[in-house]
């Protein structure tokens, strides 16, 4: 397996010292660290880093949910290409660009192409040596917005706890449809080595994206020979365009999958958070009126622009 790129600050050049892309890369999940070292982590592009695009969204569903606004104190940003990295430096305070030597990820990469499936992966690897380091994580999306703080909707057991797709309502049930853009991530020795099997068997399973192989692998009786225990989080709280919640009392998060088309995307993240604040804006009693206007803009039938 080849090894990562270093990671590297301020979208300077990489440093070759291997102790100073450590000592880089804990650095800055150190201080984004709850007290149990738990890390909120997204992953962005030059893309969806412009002004007025989904990152932009992203933020600000932390500051208008409920409870939301304190945690922004412990995301990191992880940069997939310096014009991200610049913009992420001016909006957020725990930023943290990482490269991939030979690859360039700035610019919109749509669906299943070559470009989205190296990023896809080149976030399974990174997300490993955050396990390696000893910080548990939440990952989620950049295209997720964030209503209410999901720790309380996560469980007290399983150490790697996915949201779906589609949740059959039992979050042992191995026939759920995982999605890989909400994870929550105890580091233990056992979640390293899921995450080293999961990113290895995309040599056994070419040409598909990091969520594929997670179904495929999901049963596999090596991870419950190492002792992983997977779980699903329901779609009532972590909800979708694939599936959305119907919760609005209830629901954490929103994921704009199911989407094809950056401007939709946007648009239609934008939509969400309209919805929220006319639910938050009525009284109690009259808020069982409010339900998503999405997916309007969002459909995978039709044509990427």
């Amino acid at each position: 397996m080849q090894a990562p790129a270093p990671p590297q600050d301020d979208g300077g050049e990489v440093d070759l010292e291997s102790d100073t892309e450590d000592a880089r890369l804990e650095r800055v999940l150190r201080a984004a660290a709850m007290a149990n070292d738990t890390v909120i982590l997204t992953t962005l592009n030059s893309a969806w880093a412009e002004p007025g695009s989904v990152v932009d969204v992203f933020l600000e569903s932390f500051r208008i949910g409920e409870h939301t606004r304190e945690l922004l104190d412990h995301l990191v940003i992880v940069s997939l290409d310096a014009a991200a990295h610049s913009r992420c430096k001016q909006i957020h305070t725990h930023c943290l660009a990482v490269a991939t030597e030979g690859v360039d990820f700035s610019g919109q990469k749509n669906f299943m192409t070559d470009g989205y499936l190296r990023m896809m992966w080149r976030r399974i690897d990174f997300l490993r040596l955050v396990l390696e380091k000893g910080f548990s994580f939440i990952f989620t999306d950049t295209d997720i917005v964030w209503f209410r703080s999901p720790l309380p909707r996560l469980y007290a057991e399983g150490d790697f706890q996915i949201a779906c797709d589609h949740f059959t309502g039992d979050p042992d049930d191995l026939r759920n449809s995982p999605n890989g853009g909400f994870t929550y991530v105890r580091a233990n020795s056992a979640t390293v080595e899921l995450y080293r099997y999961w990113y290895e068997s995309r040599e056994r399973h070419p040409g598909l994206h990091d969520q594929d192989v997670l179904n495929i692998i999901k049963g596999d009786p090596y991870l419950a020979q190492i002792g992983v225990r997977i779980r699903f989080l329901s779609t009532e709280f972590f909800g979708g365009l694939c599936e959305p919640s119907r919760n609005l009392s209830a629901v954490c998060t929103m994921h704009a999958n199911c989407c094809v088309g950056l401007q939709r995307k946007i648009d239609d993240l934008k939509l969400m958070l309209h919805d929220w604040r006319r639910f938050m804006s009525l009284q109690d009693k009259d808020k069982h009126t409010v339900s998503w206007s999405v997916p309007h803009n969002c459909s995978l039938s039709k044509v990427v622009e």
